[in-house]
C-alpha cells in the first residue's frame, strides 16, 4: 500500500510517459463532515495504515484540506480531507473566505478530471441542522447534486449490531432531507481489543466495498462542475465586507 500526503494544494501527476505505461487517474474522493466525527480515523481505516494524524496546534481560521493518496483492491484513490465550516470561532468574513476556499478546491478537482465520490462522515448521534448544512453545502451548493454521495457513520463500538443504529435513526436523515446513494455503519477506533478489533476489521471491508461500488469504472462518470452562482455571490459578499 502506497500513500502520499499533500497539504493545502493539489499536485499534478506526471502522465507524459508512453500510453501503455501511463498511470491511471486517481479516483477522487472529497471527505467532509463536522470536526471530531472521525474523518482522520476513517482515512486510516480505508488505507490500512496510520497515514493521517490530527494537528491540534494548527490554527484553523479558513477552510484548508489535505490530500491522501491510498490504494486498495487494485485501485488508487486521492482522498481530500476538508475542514468543516461549523467552527464557532469563524466570523462572517472568515466563513465567507472558507466557502471560497472550498470552492477553489472543487474547481481544481474539476480541472484534474472531476469528483468521483463525496464521502460524508457523521458521528453516531442525533442528526442536527449542522449535519444538514454540511450536507447541503457540499452536495447541493458546491457539487449541484451531481456528484454521487455516500454516508459513513462512525462511533458504533458500543452497538451489539452496528446496523441496529441505522434501523433506529435512518428516519432522522429523511427528516432533514439528507439523501445518499449508499451508507456504511463502521467503527474507526483501532486501539481496542477483542470484539472491537473484529468490528474494526469488518468496518475496513465495509467502507472499502462502499467506495469501490460507487467509484466503479463505467458505473458513473466523474462529476465535472461549472461556475456556481451561490459561491460567486459569497465571493462578492466577502469583498463587500472587506471594504468596511
Amino acid at each position: 500500500m502506497a500513500a502520499r500526503i499533500h497539504h493545502g494544494t493539489i499536485s499534478s501527476f506526471d502522465t507524459t510517459i508512453l500510453p501503455d505505461y501511463s498511470p491511471r487517474r486517481h479516483k477522487t474522493i472529497v471527505l467532509f463532515g463536522e470536526t471530531g466525527v472521525g474523518k482522520i480515523s476513517l482515512i486510516n481505516l480505508m488505507a490500512g495504515a496510520e497515514i493521517a494524524n490530527t494537528s491540534p496546534g494548527i490554527q484553523r481560521c479558513t477552510m484548508q484540506w489535505k490530500e491522501y493518496v491510498i490504494e486498495f483492491g487494485g485501485d488508487s484513490y486521492a482522498v481530500f480531507d476538508t475542514i468543516g465550516l461549523e467552527e464557532p470561532q469563524l466570523g462572517i468574513k472568515e466563513y465567507l473566505e472558507s466557502v471560497e476556499n472550498a470552492y477553489r478546491l472543487i474547481k481544481e478537482l474539476d480541472s484534474q478530471g472531476g469528483i468521483d465520490l463525496l464521502l460524508f462522515c457523521v458521528h453516531a448521534g442525533p442528526v442536527t441542522a449542522t449535519t444538514q448544512s454540511n450536507y447541503r453545502f457540499f452536495h447541493e451548493f458546491l457539487c449541484e447534486k451531481k456528484a454521487p454521495i455516500v454516508l459513513a457513520i462512525t462511533n458504533l463500538e458500543r452497538e451489539q449490531r452496528m446496523e441496529d443504529w441505522w434501523e433506529r435513526n435512518h428516519s432522522s436523515f429523511e427528516k432533514y432531507q439528507i439523501q445518499v446513494a449508499g451508507h456504511a455503519w463502521i467503527t474507526a477506533a483501532n486501539r481496542l481489543d477483542g470484539r472491537h478489533r473484529d468490528l474494526y476489521e469488518e468496518s475496513r471491508i465495509t467502507i472499502r466495498n462502499l467506495v469501490k461500488e460507487f467509484t466503479a469504472d463505467g458505473q458513473k462518470q466523474a462529476w465535472m462542475g461549472g461556475d456556481n452562482l451561490f459561491v460567486s455571490l459569497m465571493g462578492k459578499l466577502r469583498k463587500l465586507l472587506a471594504r468596511r
